[in-house]
C-alpha cells in the first residue's frame, strides 16, 4: 500500500485509494503519538494541509479584501480549524473565528491553537446561543469562503441545538464552504445524513479517507475530496493496515485477462450458466452474453427445455444444455448437473431460475460438490438465504452476488438496515460463510472471507434498469472461468460493469438497459488494460 503524498490529493483523480473506519483512524493517531509524534505536530500539519487545499481549491481567498470565516467546535475538529485560521492570517487572509463554545471548554491541542491564534491577533467571537450565532450571518455572507471545523469524525449521534443551527447557517449563507475532516454531522462510517449536515464544496480528509466519504449519500455532502498526509507512523500502518480501499481503473489493470498470440477458444476457460424459466428467459440470454463478451472462450447456457430453443436463437455463440422441466421449471437430475460441472471451468447459476424444488435441489448439489469457482444470483441466493448450513461448508469458491433485499433475507435483517450498514453487513456475512459478498447498489461493495473491502466508484443511476444483475452475475463467472481468484473476479467484475456503463451512458442515461451494458464490456477492458501499458 502506497503512502498518500504530503499534497493534498483529490480523489477523482486516483486510482487505489485506501480507507479507513472513524475507529482505525483513532487507533493509528494514538499509536503514532504513542511512537513520538505529539499531537499538536500532527494537528499543525493537519491544518496545514488543510489550508493548502483551501488556497488551491478556492485561490479568490488570497484576493485583496477577501474574508474567511472559520467555524469551530470545542474538539480537535476545532483545533484543526484553529490552525487553518492562523496559517491563512500568516498569509495575509482577514480571517474570523467562530467558537461555538466558551474559550473555558476547550482543552489540550485545541486550547494550545486557540492561544496561538489569539497570540497572531485573530479575532474570536464565542457563540453561546442562537441569538448570537444570528448576528454571525451577515458575516458569513460576506465571506469569500467558510470554513466548517465544528464536528469531527467521532460523532455518534444526530446534531441537535445550537450546532444544527450553524450547520443550517453554513448551508444556507452562499458562501463556499471548506469541511475540515468531514462534513459536521456526516456518519464517518456508513455516509449516512440523517440530521443536520453540511453540504461542503470541498473536504480536506487526514491520514485517509474515511468510508463514509466514498459511499451514499456522504459522497454527495463532501465536494472535492482531498487526502492530507499527516505522517502516520510506519510503525503504526504495519499494527493496523487499511482494510478497505476505492475500486478504480488503476486498481484494477493488473487483473484484465490477457491472452498469448497462441490463445485458442479451450485456453480462454468454459463458463455454464445455469438460469432461465418461463417468461424468464432473458435473465439467461444476459448472463449467457455477458459470459462472452467477458471473454470466456466457450459458455454453455443450461435450463429448462421448455426455454432452450427461444435462448439458443438468442445467443449463437453459446451451447445449450436443455435440461428436464415441469411447465417451466427445472427438475433435478443429479447426473446431468455433474457432467455439466465436470467439464466446465466455472459456474453462474440463478438468474431467472425460480425457486422450486428442482432449483433448490441444484443449488444444494454445486455447494456440496462443484470444484468449480462458483457464481449464485437471484433465485440461487433466494434458495441459499433459507438453509446457510450448504453455504458454509462449499468445496469451492463462492461468490454471493445479492441486491439489498437479497442481502436482507440472506443475512437476516431488514432492508433499511442492509442500506444503514452496508459495509458492515456484507463483511460480517463475507466472513462468517466464507465466501466473497457482492453487494449491489450505488457503491457497490465487495467483501472477502478475509474482511478486506472495496468499494465501487465506476456506475451511474441508468443502471437502474432490469438485468443489470445478470449481467454482472455472467461477468464475474467468464472472468473466474479464465483463472482469476474469486474476490479478483468480483473486484474486476465490479468495475468493468460500471465502467462499461459509463461508457454507454455517454449516449444518455434514461434509456440505458443491460443489453448495452454487455455491448461496451470489451471496450471498458480494453481501456482499463490500456491504463497498464501506457
Amino acid at each position: 500500500m502506497g503512502r498518500v503524498s504530503a499534497e493534498p490529493q483529490v480523489v477523482l483523480d486516483e486510482g487505489s485509494l485506501p480507507l479507513v473506519s472513524s475507529a482505525q483512524m483513532r487507533t493509528l493517531d494514538q499509536r503514532t503519538i504513542e511512537l513520538g509524534t505529539p499531537g499538536h505536530v500532527l494537528m499543525e500539519r493537519a491544518g496545514a494541509g488543510a489550508c493548502e487545499m483551501l488556497c488551491s481549491v478556492f485561490p479568490h481567498i488570497l484576493a485583496p479584501r477577501a474574508r474567511v470565516v472559520v467555524i469551530a467546535g470545542k474538539g480537535n475538529n476545532g483545533g484543526d480549524g484553529l490552525v487553518i485560521a492562523r496559517l491563512l492570517q500568516r498569509r495575509g487572509v482577514r480571517t474570523v473565528v467562530a467558537l461555538l463554545a466558551s474559550a473555558a471548554d476547550l482543552r489540550g491541542d485545541a486550547l494550545r491553537n486557540l492561544r496561538a491564534y489569539r497570540r497572531s491577533r485573530g479575532a474570536v467571537h464565542e457563540i453561546a446561543d442562537s441569538g448570537a450565532l444570528a448576528k454571525l450571518l451577515p458575516e458569513m455572507q460576506r465571506a469569500a469562503c467558510v470554513v466548517d471545523a465544528l464536528l469531527g469524525t467521532g460523532l455518534r449521534s444526530e446534531v441537535t441545538g445550537l450546532y444544527a443551527d450553524a450547520i443550517e447557517m453554513i448551508n444556507s449563507c452562499g458562501a463556499p464552504v471548506l469541511a475540515v475532516d468531514i462534513p459536521s454531522g456526516l456518519d464517518p462510517d456508513t455516509g449516512a445524513a440523517e440530521g443536520a449536515v453540511v453540504q461542503a464544496d470541498a473536504t480536506a480528509t487526514f491520514g485517509f479517507a474515511k468510508l463514509g466519504q466514498v459511499q451514499h449519500p456522504g459522497i454527495g455532502h463532501c465536494g472535492a475530496l482531498a487526502v492530507v498526509d499527516i505522517g502516520i507512523d510506519g510503525e503504526a500502518l504495519l499494527e493496523n493496515p487499511p482494510r478497505a480501499a476505492l475500486l478504480r481503473g488503476e486498481s484494477v489493470t493488473d487483473l484484465v485477462p490477457r491472452r498469448s498470440p497462441v490463445a485458442h477458444k479451450g485456453s480462454a476457460g468454459h463458463l455454464a450458466v445455469i438460469a432461465g424459466a418461463l417468461g424468464k428467459a432473458g435473465a439467461a440470454i444476459l448472463a449467457t452474453r455477458a459470459g462472452l463478451r467477458g471473454g470466456a472462450g466457450l459458455v454453455t447456457m443450461a435450463g429448462p427445455h421448455s426455454v432452450n430453443a427461444v435462448c439458443a436463437s438468442a445467443v449463437p455463440e453459446a451451447m445449450t444444455e436443455p435440461w428436464p422441466d415441469r411447465k417451466g421449471e427445472l427438475i433435478f437430475e443429479a447426473d446431468r448437473v455433474s457432467a455439466l460441472v465436470e467439464t466446465r471451468s466455472a459456474v453462474t447459476a440463478g438468474p431467472g431460475l425460480g425457486t422450486g424444488p428442482g432449483v433448490r435441489a441444484t443449488v444444494g448439489w454445486l455447494l456440496r460438490y462443484c470444484h468449480k469457482p462458483l457464481v449464485l444470483d437471484a433465485d440461487a441466493l433466494n434458495v441459499v438465504a433459507g438453509r446457510l448450513a450448504p453455504l458454509r461448508r462449499a468445496v469451492a469458491p463462492v461468490v454471493l452476488t445479492p441486491h439489498p433485499g437479497e442481502m436482507s433475507r440472506l443475512a437476516g435483517v431488514s432492508t433499511a438496515e442492509v442500506q444503514a450498514d452496508r459495509v458492515g453487513i456484507a463483511r460480517a456475512f463475507a466472513s462468517d460463510h466464507r465466501c466473497v459478498v457482492v453487494l449491489k447498489g450505488a457503491g457497490t461493495v465487495v467483501a472477502a472471507p478475509d474482511g478486506q473491502i472495496w468499494i465501487n466508484s465506476s456506475g451511474n443511476p441508468g443502471m437502474a434498469s432490469g438485468g443489470m444483475g445478470d449481467v454482472l452475475a455472467g461477468l464475474i463467472g467468464a472472468l473466474l472461468a479464465q483463472g482469476l481468484a474469486a474476490e479478483e473476479a468480483a473486484r474486476l467484475g465490479v468495475y468493468l460493469h460500471g465502467y462499461a456503463a459509463d461508457l454507454a451512458a455517454a449516449r444518455g442515461t434514461i434509456g440505458l438497459i443491460a443489453s448495452d451494458v454487455i455491448d461496451f464490456l470489451p471496450e471498458a477492458m480494453r481501456r482499463i488494460d490500456e491504463q497498464l501499458t501506457d
